[in-house]
């Protein structure tokens, strides 16, 4: 590669650190602010040179760099951020910019940088969209345990299981609060406006996923192949799993979506034992919910479902049949390959 570089991103500035083999010349610097427009000024200096490549750490902000340099011409090599850690060694100095963005440079120029798979453009829409899905489910549910916890607090009668999910509940609460503290009522009328404006927004982006789902080859045929694979699990599942030759076996599926089981190291302050989570939360949100359905005794799966239940818990159990979903479906989205990710 005549020009072989490292990009490390931060919210201020972006540090570049890049070598011409063919002379022998460093170049280091910054691009500041760090935004498209001066980004991609920076890079009409690589205009009309061939074979220029670049390193980028797959942190927060590398998505708008590496269309910016697709776009510009450059070869773009997104780096797997703990692969990368792991790569520097024990730590002997304090890391800074400069250093971060030569030693992604150096690992490129070696042959030795950990890359991470790029997806494309509609891929990054929809894992954009679900992550916004999974926020709002979350920010949802603390809502409702607001509600439960001022209710607590003030000595009021405790709700049943999914009483906010009628008219009647939400009825049957609002009299409930009628009895509270004057900021207690505020605190449960606020909160009921709030998961009300939440609920119209999660259907109007659930229709939208829907749409997308039905649209990629993988999250068809993972929702038609897998009992209690969904359109929206199914697209998760596709967003994160599927690509030719993304992953060598099932069990590195697993360890990508953080439900893998810790063991003892060295290195590592945390018991072994516990679940990595390490892996993107949105897949482990979805194949753990497909496993939840492994409870109904209609389903294929179940007498494992309640093997496993009845020796530990449904916790568990629930976990144990999202890594066998994990697995199936990365064989499946190993037949289409690419295919999966094309539209249906």
């Amino acid at each position: 590669m005549p020009i072989v570089g490292g990009l490390d991103i931060h919210r201020k500035q972006i540090t570049f650190d890049y070598l011409d083999t063919m002379t022998g010349q460093v170049r280091r610097g910054q691009v500041s602010p760090a935004d498209r427009a001066h980004l991609r000024a920076w890079l009409a200096r690589f205009a009309g040179l061939e074979d220029v490549a670049f390193a980028v750490e797959g942190c927060t902000g590398w998505r708008y760099v590496a269309e910016e340099l697709a776009a510009a011409g450059v070869t773009v090599h997104l780096a797997e951020p703990a692969g990368t850690a792991f790569a520097r060694g024990r730590k002997r100095h304090a890391k800074t910019d400069k250093t971060g963005s030569r030693h992604l440079r150096m690992l490129l120029a070696e042959g030795r940088l950990p890359e991470c798979w790029i997806p494309p453009g509609h891929i990054l829409e929809a894992r954009a969209l679900l992550e916004l899905y999974h926020d709002l489910r979350t920010g949802h549910t603390a809502w409702v345990q607001r509600i439960h916890a001022v209710l607590f607090h003030h000595g009021a009668p405790a709700l049943g299981e999914g009483t906010l999910r009628t008219g009647q509940g939400v009825a049957a609460l609002q009299a409930a609060a009628a009895h509270l503290s004057p900021a207690g009522q505020l605190q449960v009328a606020t909160a009921l406006e709030v998961l009300e404006a939440l609920e119209t927004r999660l259907h109007l982006l659930r229709h939208q996923l829907l749409a997308v789902a039905r649209h990629l080859t993988g999250a068809k045929v993972l929702a038609a192949r897998l009992y209690g694979v969904g359109p929206v699990t199914g697209l998760a599942i596709t967003c994160w799993l599927a690509g030719e030759g993304r992953f060598s076996s099932s069990r590195k599926a697993v360890r990508f979506a953080g439900l893998d089981i810790t063991v003892s190291s060295s290195d590592r302050k945390g018991p072994p034992g516990k679940l990595s989570r390490q892996g993107p939360p949105v897949l482990r949100w979805a194949v753990y919910e497909a496993g939840k359905t492994h409870a109904r005794t209609s389903a294929p799966d179940h007498a494992y479902y309640a093997a496993v239940k009845d020796r530990k818990n449904s916790k568990r159990a629930c976990l144990s049949e999202a890594r066998k979903i994990l697995r199936q479906a990365h064989h499946i989205l190993a037949e289409p390959g690419d295919d999966a990710l094309a539209a249906a």
